[in-house]
């Protein structure tokens, strides 16, 4: 893999992370999207919307409210991404997904960093920002989406930094049975999180009966189709 695609990638993986939070908001942060998307770059769009479901899966069972801790998926994805280009049958899937999954891990830890230094910015500025002053009120949103960006690069370059070693030394030493096995049991957890997700957002009363008449619908135009 080129070094032009690596900055690439590293480009759209800081973008994805800060999408997830500051700026712009359009969604590109979802698995799903970053996932195609780095499927674009590397010309393995098959292997991107793959990878991008798998780790949208994962993403069904959090619950981003207040100041609750979880795991970052964009940047994952799109180093999960890189992780399985060019591994044919279910290699991809298994090394991105055993790339994915701790760098989602590291994202979280460091969304939670970024959360500390964003406030002990604005408790710096507290006198000024109390007064109105609108060049403080600016240079305080402005620093909290520079350090977005820097740390949604770093992640992404750590991941890709991974996905590399992974590529080089856990790839050649895996049978295609372990990969399969690694492929299974990725989207088995993958599901058992986007149910559990599922559980909590609409119980276990009348909406889950919806919930469940929907799915139910919707699998059968697909078989009839």
């Amino acid at each position: 893999m080129s070094l032009d695609v690596q900055l690439v990638l590293l480009l759209w993986g800081t973008l994805v992370g800060l999408d997830l939070v500051s700026v712009p908001q359009i969604m590109i942060a979802r698995p799903l999207v970053a996932g195609a998307g780095a499927g674009l770059i590397l010309g393995d769009i098959q292997l991107g919307l793959r990878l991008g479901v798998v780790f949208e899966l994962f993403q069904l069972d959090v619950l981003p409210v207040g100041a609750a801790r979880y795991p970052e998926y964009g940047p994952a994805t799109v180093a999960a991404v890189s992780a399985g280009h060019l591994l044919t049958g279910a290699g991809g899937l298994a090394i991105g997904a055993l790339v994915g999954l701790p760098v989602a891990m590291l994202g979280g830890l460091s969304l939670h960093l970024l959360r500390r230094l964003n406030a002990r910015a604005v408790h710096r500025a507290a006198a000024q920002i109390e007064q109105g002053d609108p060049r403080t009120l600016v240079r305080v949103h402005v620093g909290g989406i520079v350090r977005d960006a820097v740390r949604a690069a770093l992640v992404t370059g750590v991941g890709l930094a991974v996905a590399w070693v992974a590529r080089v030394t856990i790839a050649g030493t895996l049978s295609e049975r372990g990969f399969v096995a690694l492929a299974v049991a990725a989207t088995a957890a993958a599901l058992a999180a986007a149910w559990a997700g599922t559980l909590r957002l609409v119980g276990r009363g009348q909406l889950l009966r919806w919930f469940a008449l929907g799915l139910g619908g919707g699998a059968l135009a697909v078989w009839l189709r």
